[in-house]
């Protein structure tokens, strides 16, 4: 499978979200599943000190709980079946108040110049939804089921352009939104033949247009889709 038209592989790092949400090793529980619903994620690269990678913690990892009366009973039969050290994991895993007691230790990684034709079939062997990005051993961003698809959407029919050309476009965003009070917001920028496109949510409906504005003004942007979600409506009734 081919991400781009021009023939050329699109790569982890032209489309993951940076820099990721991560936890810190030293974290509860109740700190990440905190991080988790701060920002809309389902899971986060939890990191030592030195920023390197130790694990990952989902919502899974964080569902079954004695706080909220989740833990699933064992039957008779399951706990004869059992012996004491299975029973004695799922013991810490379901009480431990230490993140780095309930998160998953083996973790899919890729590189950055990982193609995203490899990180979808990733997905597809590991039955993950993400996979975090790994330079050094340190987390640089992540690659989730949703960037592929912002991925696939960055995708036009333009004049052909290089791949460094987009990844400068691209630099220069993020560089431009960091000095705005309202860059925050968005999480993601994918660029493809100098057509930006632009991912997150926003404070309202002037943000989402200064953001689209601060990226229209970068060098060599073509275009800019904004795809950012006023936050306002993410609480609107169904």
């Amino acid at each position: 499978m081919r991400y781009l038209r021009r023939g050329k592989p699109m790569h982890a790092s032209q489309a993951m979200t940076h820099p990721a949400v991560t936890v810190p090793a030293d974290a509860t529980v109740f700190a990440a599943a905190d991080i988790l619903l701060g920002s809309r994620i389902s899971a986060a690269p939890v990191v030592d000190a030195d920023g390197k990678l130790i694990g990952i913690v989902s919502e899974a990892d964080l569902m079954n709980r004695p706080e909220v009366g989740t833990v699933p009973a064992k039957s008779w039969l399951q706990r004869l079946l059992a012996d004491e050290s299975r029973l004695a994991r799922d013991y810490i895993r379901s009480h431990s108040h230490r993140v780095t007691d309930v998160m998953t230790r083996e973790v899919v990684t890729v590189g950055e110049h990982t193609p995203l034709a490899e990180i979808a079939a990733l997905f597809l062997r590991h039955r993950v939804k993400r996979v975090p990005v790994v330079r050094d051993g340190r987390v640089i961003g992540i690659v989730s089921r949703a960037n592929l698809l912002q991925g696939l959407l960055a995708c036009q029919p333009n004049p052909a352009r290089s791949s460094a050309e987009d990844a400068s476009i691209r630099k220069n965003v993020y560089a431009e939104l960091a000095k705005q009070p309202w860059g925050s917001g968005i999480t993601n920028v994918v660029v493809d033949n100098g057509v930006v496109h632009l991912w997150g949510s926003v404070a309202s409906t002037d943000v989402k247009d200064a953001v689209r504005v601060t990226a229209e003004n970068v060098g060599g942007v073509q275009r800019v889709v904004n795809n950012a979600i006023v936050e306002a409506s993410l609480y609107l009734p169904s």
